[in-house]
């Protein structure tokens, strides 16, 4: 499907510049300092680093290696693992992160691990052959329970950012720690820059949930735009920083927060090069009521949102994006 020409997109916009974000040290002793640093960051970006979070080089570079071996696999292959309850395969194309936009979906090939910890749900969860694959269950299970521990730690410290206690998710019941609502997501973008087509790895987007943390080969394309309303758009290339994981926050936080904090526009862009990277997005409990947080709300400042399951939240916004829920 032909869009419009890839010059005339880019006259349309203002040329990108490389963006530096704050980077918060999850180690630090002195969490009020580090929390207030979060809330400069959700507040300016809606992105930032984390660093000192407790996932080694090592466990990445397995993660990357066995991401490679199922998305070399023949489609045949794949395709035994079709996206089910939010769990399996995608191929190219499947997911069009814009239902009003004439191009034909985003190029790029990905695969969905559910949450972990709840049998219930746990055994959704598709996970390729043994035969084929013998290190991908042992080696995806270790790295979701890794970067849950940092997305956790993150979250107390967001909360302490909005003036709450550290543990306010958690007593509320939005964040469980022995069965989080979290998704592990491994994405594959092949890079083809196409001549004469709109052509997106990922089209412009806000994240729906909570709050997501990235991992990436290192290989750039990922940019962001602050201000979505503002013609020419200005989008600001995130770079790759070795042993940090960028972390955005979501549309549901964008609303707890009543738009204190920003849920922001980010896209990814070919660049003529294979692409991985891995995104674990940490949401509420589906059960969960999301309404303005007092911290967040006066009488100046009334709620903007009405309050909303989270449940009912995304089968919403998912059936927009896929077509179904």
């Amino acid at each position: 499907m032909k869009g419009i020409s890839r010059s005339k997109r880019v006259e349309e916009e203002m040329p990108s510049a490389t963006l530096s974000l704050p980077i918060v040290d999850l180690s630090s002793p002195d969490r009020p300092s580090t929390a207030k640093l979060i809330r400069q960051a959700c507040s300016e970006h809606g992105f930032f680093y984390i660093v000192n979070h407790g996932v080694e080089k090592e466990v990445l570079l397995s993660v990357f290696e066995e991401s490679k071996n199922f998305f070399s696999l023949p489609m045949q292959e794949k395709m035994k693992y079709p996206r089910k309850e939010h769990r399996g395969y995608n191929p190219l194309h499947a997911e069009k992160l814009d239902p009003t936009s004439p191009y034909k979906g985003d190029s790029k090939e990905s695969f969905y691990i559910g949450p972990l910890g709840d049998h219930a749900t746990e055994n959704l969860n598709q996970w390729p052959s043994n035969e084929l694959l013998t290190k991908w269950r042992p080696t995806m299970e270790s790295l979701y329970w890794k970067v849950f521990a940092a997305a956790k730690e993150t979250v107390s410290l967001l909360a302490m950012s909005l003036n709450l206690e550290d543990d306010f998710f958690e007593k509320t019941g939005a964040l469980n720690s022995n069965s989080p609502e979290a998704f592990l997501r491994l994405l594959r973008y092949p890079g083809e820059v196409v001549a004469d087509e709109e052509t997106y790895g990922a089209y412009a987007h806000s994240d729906y949930g909570m709050i997501a943390l990235l991992m990436t080969d290192g290989v750039p394309g990922l940019q962001i735009c602050k201000e979505r309303s503002q013609q020419p758009q200005v989008w600001e290339d995130v770079p790759h920083i070795e042993g940090a994981i960028i972390v955005n926050i979501g549309d549901m936080t964008e609303r707890w927060t009543n738009c204190v904090y920003r849920s922001t526009l980010h896209r990814v862009m070919p660049t003529g090069k294979e692409r991985y990277s891995v995104v674990f997005f940490l949401d509420p409990k589906p059960d969960t009521v999301v309404e303005c947080l007092e911290s967040c709300c006066s009488e100046s400042s009334p709620p903007r949102f009405p309050p909303i399951r989270s449940a009912d939240y995304f089968k919403e916004r998912f059936k927009l994006t896929y077509g179904s829920s």
